[in-house]
């Protein structure tokens, strides 16, 4: 490491001050991803504004079907929430499945989200669900904010406070974890909106991060059960090799995490 500066933010609007004061600043949420690359020299911020006093960040809130999620609240927080679990169970069911318990205690769901690594699990959650990502500048729709391979809509200086979506009729997650790391090598989210349309959301497996698969949401909305997986084309062109698996296998891991997910739903 380095030296640097460390703040410790107390509002929104003094995160922003602390940041525009600095040389170069950057915003610190869980420091799951920021601080393992700085240890590797591979980023080097002047200053680092810790978003973990801004009490208004944090929390679930469930009402009716309309889910608001602060952007601080932590994996575990996420994972364990009662209200949540009635109206969205697949997405306490994948909280619970990031990292370690180390990981989910301090890791957060704007801080994953904003990262948008291309194994992570919340991305394929929240476009699947559909979900708005709140800022202190707007409110982004799922489907614009993930722009591709650790690439969101944000803008330089741009502080992620919620999110929200409306609970699904019914919905499921599974991934395929890599055994030690226990990202997703591909992970499928679906989720059955109440007009009975679904949308399908993969992570880990595309060459350019999360995305949406229109041929599972086509056979899903007319038939909202896992056999019907088995008559979609699921094409291994654009998707992921590296040296865990090749494309054409998580070709075949699409198909099958998503069949288990709705199974799970």
């Amino acid at each position: 490491m380095y030296d640097l500066n460390y703040h410790r933010a107390t509002s929104i609007d003094d995160a922003v001050a602390k940041r525009a004061a600095a040389s170069d600043g950057q915003f610190l949420a869980g420091g799951q991803t920021l601080l393992p690359t700085m240890k590797h020299h591979l980023a080097a911020p002047s200053d680092l504004i810790d978003l973990r006093g801004i009490a208004d960040l944090s929390g679930v809130k469930v009402s009716d079907k309309r889910v608001t999620i602060g952007a601080m609240t932590t994996h575990a927080a996420v994972a364990g929430n009662a209200e949540l679990a009635k109206a969205c169970p697949a997405l306490t069911v994948l909280a619970g499945g990031i990292g370690d318990p180390a990981v989910r205690h301090q890791g957060t769901i704007g801080g994953s989200i904003a990262t948008n690594d291309p194994a992570a699990d919340y991305p394929a959650g929240l476009l699947a669900l559909g979900a708005t990502i709140h800022t202190d500048k707007r409110a982004i729709a799922a489907d614009e904010f993930f722009t591709g391979l650790f690439s969101t809509a944000l803008e330089d200086g741009e502080i992620i406070t919620s999110i929200s979506f409306e609970a699904p009729a019914q919905c499921g997650y599974a991934k395929f974890p890599n055994p030690a790391s226990r990202y997703a090598m591909t992970g499928v989210f679906a989720a059955r909106g109440a007009d009975g349309k679904v949308r399908v959301a993969v992570t880990g497996a595309g060459a350019d991060g999360v995305f949406r698969h229109q041929g599972l949401e086509d056979a899903l909305s007319a038939d909202w059960s896992a056999s019907a997986v088995d008559g979609v084309a699921v094409s291994a062109d654009g998707l992921m090799s590296d040296i865990h698996c090749d494309a054409a296998y998580r070709a075949n891991l699409i198909k099958t995490m998503a069949r288990r997910a709705v199974a799970a739903a």
